[in-house]
């Protein structure tokens, strides 16, 4: 009797720990921060995510998404790392390459890349530029040589929209003018459409996964002048990639290193989500496994195709390894990557 009663206490002990465990979500709301405006590529991940945490995380909190744009997501970057708690409830949907700004010492940076909790994010990205077909510039040999640079538009200076222009200027002399502060990608593109600039850059993924450039590829309005990669991408197959145009350009070592620097952003995937640093560890723990349940989940595998998205999951383990890496550059690449941004 004394050997049942105890292993009965034991049993009801181990159940009383579980189940205060598990409800610490329960009751309580997810806020997700995206870094840029309803409807962009970062808001489709956000909002596909979302609903999979409420599923996948013991206690189902609910989940609410909300749009804090500015500076290329530094807002939502620096809101997340410096004023929300470090809770686990508030995570943040941001660009991939913030971290340059962070690398250049940059006074509006107010986070440390490689503190962040990294939560997860999906598929390993290769950018592209694109531009305006009635355009004076057919290709980026065009671009190359034109005695009037093309205007490309960008939200910020920490995007792809920025920094991969600025790269093909310091890479193999192909010249730009840049026009910052749209708030996102939709403004961009109505600016393409009503001239104001020519071209953009951004990544593959979303240039093949959402409107208006499905439309704009069918009526042949937009061609694509130069990809990233370590090969060609099967949908761009007469597109060049820059280690082509290095190759044929002779590029120096030192800017082939800057180049291999830069475009590391995309390891970091298409909408990396994080959360404040210094979060408890079992809090980090529950979200991590939440986030790679939910991004391998037939329904948003689905719901993601639907959308010409391809979910890969880049796990919060890998890209908290990354962001350790990425933020210590060598003084040169800091330099080149400073004169290349603009310091």
């Amino acid at each position: 009797m004394k050997r049942i009663t105890f292993w009965l206490l034991l049993f009801l002990a181990w159940n009383s720990e579980v189940g205060a465990q598990a409800p610490f979500y329960q009751g309580k709301t997810i806020r997700i921060l995206v870094g840029y405006p309803a409807g962009s590529a970062h808001d489709l991940w956000g909002r596909m995510i979302a609903p999979q945490l409420t599923k996948n995380i013991p206690g189902n909190p609910a989940t609410v998404v909300q749009n804090m744009t500015g500076a290329g997501s530094m807002t939502a970057a620096n809101y997340i790392y410096s004023i929300a708690k470090p809770d686990g409830l508030t995570l943040g949907v941001i660009n991939a390459a913030l971290y340059f700004e962070q690398v250049m010492g940059r006074k509006e940076v107010q986070f440390d890349w490689s503190k962040y909790s990294w939560i997860g994010s999906s598929t390993p990205t290769n950018s592209m530029l694109y531009m305006w077909a009635n355009s004076p510039y057919k290709t980026i040999h065009d671009v190359r040589s034109a005695a009037v640079p093309p205007k490309c538009g960008a939200t910020g200076t920490g995007n792809t929209g920025y920094y991969l222009p600025k790269l093909l200027e310091q890479t193999i002399g192909a010249k730009f003018h840049l026009v910052t502060g749209y708030q996102g990608g939709a403004e961009i593109e109505l600016a393409v459409e009503r001239g104001e600039v020519q071209c953009r850059a951004f990544t593959i993924q979303v240039f093949f996964g959402r409107e208006p450039f499905n439309i704009w590829r069918s009526k042949g309005l937009v061609r694509v002048l130069v990809q990233t990669g370590k090969k060609r991408d099967a949908r761009l197959d007469d597109t060049p990639l820059l280690n082509e145009l290095m190759d044929q350009y002779k590029t120096t070592d030192a800017n082939r290193r800057l180049a291999n620097v830069m475009l590391g952003s995309g390891e970091f995937g298409s909408a990396p989500v994080i959360s404040s640093p210094g979060i408890p560890p079992e809090q980090l723990k529950i979200l991590r496994a939440a986030y790679a349940k939910g991004l391998n989940s037939a329904e948003l595998i689905a719901e993601a195709k639907k959308r010409g998205l391809e979910p890969e999951l880049i796990s919060g383990e890998e890209l908290e390894a990354l962001a350790k890496e990425v933020v210590v550059q060598p003084p040169e690449v800091t330099a080149s990557l400073k004169k290349l941004m603009g310091e």
